[in-house]
């Protein structure tokens, strides 16, 4: 009796505490935060950075300001602006993940001392141990969250030493395990880039489609090179694909929403029926390979535009950047900057946008008669 008490007793806490030990809150939930807050950080920083590397010369010296033009001193105050972005990416992604989680105020924003130091600790694999450590501590520092009368100082206690010291523990070793599995994909799409080319752009785009990050997953797996370019392919013919192919049900806005949005908004026509989601995906096995063997495009860019697709156009635009300015992960793999032909410029535009949306738009004819897809199985309701 004394025990089933007590369970209720710690359960009516947790309750109390609204922590929640589910899959959905934080395989879902903090995993999608967490992705928000690469783009808020690493993700726009890089692309600040870039625009300002591109605009003029970024390397001159602003004390010298007799011969500096506004273009050069553009350039270099983009670079540090984006630099200034970049350096907080741990902070950004663990305060977004106390946020999924429903932190409260003292909890959230101590988790930026916690997200930074398991972000640096766990090197190239830091996103995951990000999102470990920060779940771990926002949980924690809510159970002690307004228990003592000197909750100012308890609370963010709790949560930065258990975050940090879990940190120093544990994120070395889980940032190298997903380094060491990102690096196993990448050298195994080198080695067989048509199979692989299949499997990552398939695998990849689906969890784009599906309640979970496509772009935290590559964060934290690193994926760049021509597995990155798999991983756009992938992502690209789901958002790209359901943005044609329900184009008669949807209109400009369904075409916009999905394209430019999220092929997350198809989840619930999925689960109605789930054969609308086989025109994109045999897209993504097509477009894979035709990346990763025909054109060879490379994600050299930061790891997360490789889970973004066409989202605010992200995923070109991160093989585009790359081209120039190799992130450090593409760096570390012996990529470097390249001047840009013909060639790479047709294999973006027809991966990324033109054989999405012919191809999945094709394949979904078939479909249409055999009544596999019907009316307004693909209609959104965008409000």
């Amino acid at each position: 009796m004394e025990k089933n008490h007590s369970e209720k007793g710690f359960s009516a806490f947790l309750q109390r505490k609204n922590i929640v030990f589910s899959a959905k809150r934080y395989g879902i939930d903090a995993l999608g935060a967490m992705a928000l807050g690469l783009f808020a950080s690493l993700l726009i920083g890089t692309i600040i950075k870039t625009i300002g590397q591109n605009i003029g010369d970024s390397t001159v010296d602003l004390a010298d300001a007799v011969s500096v033009g506004l273009q050069d001193y553009l350039a270099v105050r983009l670079v540090e602006i984006g630099d200034f972005a970049s350096s907080v990416t741990g902070a950004a992604m663990a305060v977004a993940i106390g946020h999924a989680l429903q932190a409260p105020p003292l909890v959230l924003f101590s988790l930026v001392a916690v997200g930074q130091a398991a972000n640096d600790l766990g090197g190239a694999g830091g996103p995951l141990a990000v999102l470990l450590i920060a779940i771990v501590a926002a949980e924690l520092g809510k159970m002690v969250s307004k228990e003592t009368k000197i909750d100012i100082l308890v609370t963010p206690f709790v949560t930065i030493v258990s975050g940090t010291a879990l940190a120093f523990l544990i994120a070395p070793a889980v940032g190298s395990a997903a380094a060491a599995v990102g690096e196993a994909v990448i050298w195994s799409t080198e080695l067989q880039p048509f199979f692989m080319g299949i499997l990552v752009s398939v695998l990849v785009g689906l969890a784009l489609t599906l309640p979970i990050s496509s772009a935290a997953l590559c964060a934290t797996l690193g994926l760049v090179g021509l597995a990155g370019g798999a991983a756009v392919a992938g992502c690209c013919a789901q958002m790209v694909g359901f943005a044609v192919m329900s184009f008669r049900e949807n209109g400009l806005g369904g075409l916009a929403a999905q394209g430019l949005g999220t092929s997350m908004l198809q989840i619930p026509n999925i689960l109605k029926n789930w054969k609308i989601w086989i025109p994109p995906t045999l897209t993504s096995a097509v477009t894979g390979p035709l990346a990763t063997c025909v054109f060879r495009m490379k994600m050299n860019g930061t790891p997360v535009s490789a889970g973004c697709g066409t989202c605010g156009l992200v995923g070109p635009i991160g093989v585009i950047t790359g081209w120039s300015n190799p992130s450090e992960q593409a760096a570390a793999l012996g990529e470097m900057a390249i001047a840009p032909g013909l060639w790479d410029w047709l294999g973006v535009l027809l991966i990324c946008l033109v054989l999405p949306a012919l191809l999945t738009w094709l394949f979904a004819l078939p479909l249409r008669r055999l009544g596999w897809i019907r009316e307004n199985d693909l209609k959104l309701d965008l409000g």
